[in-house]
């Protein structure tokens, strides 16, 4: 494949479905949306299943939060899977609690995120690095994930990094080697130093690893005012900072959106260029930099301070 077209739904929180079934009816109304478009790929933002806290029941105690949520995104899947199978476009629908009970844990939840294909194929990603109150929180205990998942789609090698992963050099190092043609990153991110710390990783990685990254992020927090709300989502898609594809290494994007901006919009990032990015990482084509992964195992560290 030499270009992908992407939709990314910066989706916001905010909004209440009254039942699943409505929050399906829009989930498939953007997939139709992306297939008028000939888009290949719909993502959604980490967490995006939070918009059905609106029909849960009266009584749910907090703690049953995740327990509930895994169950009805059970319910869900196989209604998104015909939804992607009709229209043709892949869905990445956000992540999802998914019970994982441990000696430790024994009510666990791993943060899981889903790429679902035509055809019925299914992958999925496991969030490994979680925040004190994924780790802690009131709502049940999420377990970290331990391993990446490499898959192929369409031709392209592809992985999934969940919002926090992007802040991390230790697992790009591995993801390097990999010679990826797409990341892609849902996240959500609960204030604008967060956006920027997430956004701005990911951008750093497509230079890094010379691919294109993928990154959307959810606006605002659900049944929460809107004035209180300091959540902030968007969407971007990054490429190398390279002549033959982006002068500044970005292929799209929305700006940073808050609850008071009231918007759920989707970036339509059409015809990236991932065969020339590969192009670039392989040496075949003319760059400014020739590609190459780099180790600092052979440094030591001098000076006083040593």
């Amino acid at each position: 494949m030499e270009h992908v077209s992407v939709d990314l739904w910066a989706a916001n929180l905010q909004v209440a479905p009254e039942s699943l079934q409505s929050w399906l009816a829009s989930v498939e109304l953007r997939l139709q949306q992306a297939a008028a478009r000939e888009a290949h790929l719909l993502v959604m933002p980490e967490f995006c299943c939070a918009q059905w806290l609106s029909f849960a029941p009266v009584d749910l105690p907090a703690d049953q939060q995740l327990g509930w949520l895994a169950q009805t995104a059970v319910i869900a899947l196989d209604s998104m899977r015909r939804m992607v199978e009709e229209t043709g476009v892949a869905l990445l629908p956000g992540t999802f609690p998914v019970a994982f009970p441990s000696v430790d844990a024994p009510e666990g939840y791993l943060n899981q995120a889903w790429f679902l294909t035509p055809g019925g194929g299914m992958q999925v990603q496991n969030k490994l690095s979680l925040t004190p109150l994924e780790a802690n929180g009131a709502s049940g205990v999420t377990i970290a994930g331990t391993g990446i998942n490499l898959f192929e789609w369409n031709g392209l090698r592809c992985v999934i990094a969940i919002c926090l992963d992007a802040e991390y050099t230790a697992l790009w190092s591995k993801l390097g080697e990999l010679n990826l043609d797409l990341v892609i990153i849902p996240a959500k991110t609960d204030m604008i130093t967060g956006y920027n710390r997430v956004f701005s990783c990911a951008r750093a990685r497509a230079i890094e690893l010379q691919t294109a990254v993928c990154c959307v992020g959810a606006v605002g927090a659900p049944l929460t005012p809107w004035q209180e709300d300091t959540g902030v989502g968007g969407a971007s898609v990054y490429l190398p900072c390279d002549v033959s594809v982006a002068l500044d290494g970005m292929h799209a994007a929305l700006p940073p959106q808050t609850a008071a901006h009231g918007t759920d919009l989707v970036l339509q990032a059409a015809a990236i260029p991932v065969g020339q990015c590969r192009r670039i990482r392989a040496g075949a084509a003319e760059a400014e930099v020739r590609p190459g992964l780099w180790s600092g195992d052979h440094l030591t560290v001098e000076g006083n301070a040593a």
